[in-house]
């Protein structure tokens, strides 16, 4: 009785414990002691506890998500915006921040060539903005050192860019050397180093654009630059194809000042808009022909490195002693290292203003030496130069 009493206690007392330590699920073994129940209890307190830890850590990075998402959101819109603001001043035609950084870098539009030892790198480089434009040409010319019938000829043709028919223009004749023919120059194609400095001068505003025309220099039959001395007097003879064929084939194509008419007109009326000028062969040519015997049409003329046979000071001032028409400059350029053509260039121009009362230094004429040889260095930066000082007396006049 008594023995049965004491086990329901023991049973009541334990249940007791049990509940108060906030167990749900019953004691499994009836039997377990105080300090059993005691250490059970701690051990269940220490993994509520950590359990709380993990919840409130989690909690915690929840939150670090939101407010990391939320920030994300954030900067995607502000990301959005701003190409937003940046289409929409493209549009608006406003400079983009990479256009505004090209703008910074780019070369200002301004003139400053000048008569140089060089050619500076501004002037030399490729311009595709504003890119002038080559053509070649065939025309009907005449076999002047030889019977004078009928021959078929090439040149090229560089017109500036934007060039418009109803302008009037300027027009070079550029001839080439003994060896070459109308491509020495090399106005052949869109690197052409003739029309990459033509295009810049005009780019940069140091030149009104003008015409230039390479062609063949040999008036006869066999032309080709492969025919050697055998075609070397038609290089003397080509005077009467520039004022027959050549130049009236120009006028008649393209937009000078010539008042052309295929019936017959006068020439010299438009000969302060034409130029000449020549490297090697071509400079004698220059000499002996454009200054010698054409100056009723033309008033510039320019030789590069003129050739042995170039007439001599004292010969040209001869040609010129009845000489009406005004010259309005010859320039003249040599290598001082140039073997072939240094005497003769200089006994052809160096002291012509001594001899020859329309030639006036650092007014209508230059001579121009430097160190190099005869080749293209010299000729190219001629060319530089000459452009600079073809057709200028024409721009301040107008």
């Amino acid at each position: 009785m008594h023995f049965k009493k004491l086990q329901t206690l023991c049973v009541s007392t334990a249940l007791v414990l049990t509940l108060a330590a906030g167990c749900s699920t019953p004691a499994p073994n009836t039997e377990t002691t105080a300090s059993g129940t005691k250490e059970q209890q701690v051990t269940q307190t220490e993994e509520k506890t950590e359990e709380t830890k993990e919840e409130s850590t989690s909690e915690k990075q929840t939150e670090e998500q939101k407010t990391t998402s939320v920030n994300v959101e954030e900067t995607k819109t502000e990301a959005t915006e701003e190409v937003s603001s940046i289409e929409e001043t493209n549009e608006t035609g406003e400079t983009s921040t990479e256009e505004a950084s090209e703008a910074e870098t780019e070369e200002p539009i301004v003139p400053t060539a000048t008569i140089d030892t060089s050619i500076p790198f501004k002037y030399s480089k490729l311009n595709m903005k504003a890119a002038g434009t080559i053509e070649k040409i065939t025309y009907t010319a005449h076999d002047y050192a030889g019977d004078g019938s009928e021959i078929t000829k090439n040149a090229n043709v560089y017109l500036p860019a934007g060039y418009d028919p109803s302008k009037k223009y300027n027009v070079l004749y550029l001839m080439h050397g003994i060896g070459g023919d109308e491509n020495e120059w090399g106005m052949t194609g869109y690197n052409s180093k003739v029309k990459i400095i033509m295009d810049n001068l005009a780019y940069y505003g140091d030149i009104e654009g003008f015409i230039v025309v390479t062609p063949n220099g040999r008036s006869a039959k066999n032309h080709a630059a492969s025919g050697g001395f055998e075609t070397m007097g038609s290089f003397y003879l080509f005077g009467q194809e520039l004022r027959n064929d050549l130049i009236p084939y120009i006028e008649s194509h393209y937009s000078t000042y010539a008042e052309y008419d295929e019936n017959g007109y006068d020439l010299s009326a438009s000969r302060d808009h034409r130029a000449m000028a020549g490297l090697s062969m071509g400079g004698m040519q220059t000499i002996n022909i454009g200054i010698g015997e054409c100056t009723d049409l033309f008033s510039y003329y320019g030789a590069f490195s003129a050739a042995p046979t170039s007439n001599a000071a004292t010969k040209t001032a001869e040609l010129l002693k009845d000489n009406t028409y005004p010259i309005h400059y010859f320039y003249n350029i040599c290598g001082t290292e140039d073997g072939t053509a240094y005497a003769s260039a200089s006994a052809a121009a160096k002291n012509l203003p001594d001899v020859c009362d329309q030639f006036v230094d650092g007014e209508n004429f230059m001579w121009q030496e430097k160190p190099g040889y005869h080749d293209f260095n010299i000729w190219y930066l001629g060319f530089y130069n000459f452009a600079q000082i073809a057709f200028k007396e024409n721009a301040e006049t107008n």
